[in-house]
């Protein structure tokens, strides 16, 4: 079981193949990525959205406090 065997993965990779034993990511494995920095991103969106909407509420707040 070593690099003549093209049965393992060692041995694709010694002989550059791909198959069962080697297989690639391909295009599921670049959509589940891309997917997972979209969903980051909106979180990042949404949280920073919260923030602003509090930090205006407070601000408008003290100003109907000081009145």
């Amino acid at each position: 079981m070593g690099k003549g065997d093209r049965k393992t993965a060692k041995g694709k990779r010694y002989n550059s193949s791909y198959g069962n034993a080697r297989k690639q990511g391909g295009v599921a494995a670049k959509l589940a990525v891309t997917e997972k920095v979209a969903v980051a991103k909106k979180a990042t969106k949404t949280a920073a959205k919260s923030v602003a909407k509090k930090a205006t509420k407070t601000v408008a707040k003290k100003a109907a406090d000081a009145e």
